[in-house]
């Protein structure tokens, strides 16, 4: 078997990328390697947000953005999917209830499942309410009318959106402020990121948002992938510096090497 033209370097740095993954995660959950994550006031909020609800006695909303999971923005939704259930914990432990809106029907299934594991993980399976985890509508703007009469209606007192967000992000986050609820929002599509640092308390800033799983659990593996990807990063920009250094002084050594 061999590789097809144009394909030979993309395989290895496949598997170099592959093995880098595999190494700082071995690395990591043996103690070889310890991870500290710099502090992201954003997901640091998260706990304090339903505090606050607990202690007024009000919901808590959550939604995981607006993208499918088989689309090119779907690792934001996975991402949301992931607070989703941390959030999910808190409230179980804090005994405040929570609202999660969905507009993609792939997601809807996921998402019961998430906050159903979170409180069966903290014991308070009865608290569960299937009726909590609410499929608004598959139309964005349609979805968007959905959530404005819940955070209305509902009186929330913290307004968590984590996901792939659109032109629906600044009307959510603004009428949640509206609400008066303490606003967490994130997202990887930079043009929605104004809007939400406009209108959220606080924010996750792109590559924030995959972080965040890694972050609250600090479980050893996925921290693992966090210094993984970094090292991953370092090696691309390397490589590009090197390759701009070389085509400037007229060698293409690194260029035809790529091109393979």
């Amino acid at each position: 078997m061999t590789l097809a033209a144009g394909r030979i370097f993309s395989f290895w740095m496949m598997i170099a990328a592959s093995l880098t993954i595999l190494g700082c995660v071995h690395c990591s959950k043996t103690g070889k390697l310890v991870v500290v994550l710099r502090r992201i006031a954003g997901l640091d909020a998260i706990e304090e947000s339903v505090g606050r609800a607990t202690e007024m006695g009000r919901p808590v909303h959550y939604s995981p953005g607006i993208s499918d999971i088989t689309t090119d923005t779907a690792p934001q939704t996975f991402a949301g999917l992931a607070i989703l259930s941390y959030v999910t914990s808190l409230c179980a432990k804090y005994n405040a209830e929570l609202i999660v809106t969905i507009q993609i029907p792939n997601v809807f299934p996921l998402a019961q499942e998430v906050v159903r594991q979170g409180y069966m993980s903290a014991g308070k399976s009865d608290a569960f309410k299937e009726d909590n985890v609410r499929f608004m509508a598959p139309e964005s703007f349609a979805y968007a009318a959905g959530v404005l009469g819940i955070l209305q209606r509902e009186k929330v007192a913290a307004n968590i959106m984590i996901g792939a967000w659109w032109a629906e992000s600044l009307i959510i986050a603004e009428a949640g402020s509206q609400a008066g609820a303490i606003q967490v929002g994130g997202t990887a599509n930079m043009h929605q990121l104004p809007f939400l640092v406009a209108a959220c308390d606080y924010t996750l800033i792109g590559e924030e948002i995959y972080a965040g799983s890694a972050y609250l659990s600090q479980e050893k593996d996925k921290l693992g992938t966090i210094v993984a990807q970094d090292y991953i990063k370092l090696a691309v920009m390397a490589i590009t510096i090197a390759g701009v250094i070389m085509v400037s002084f007229g060698n293409t050594f690194l260029k035809t090497l790529i091109l393979k």
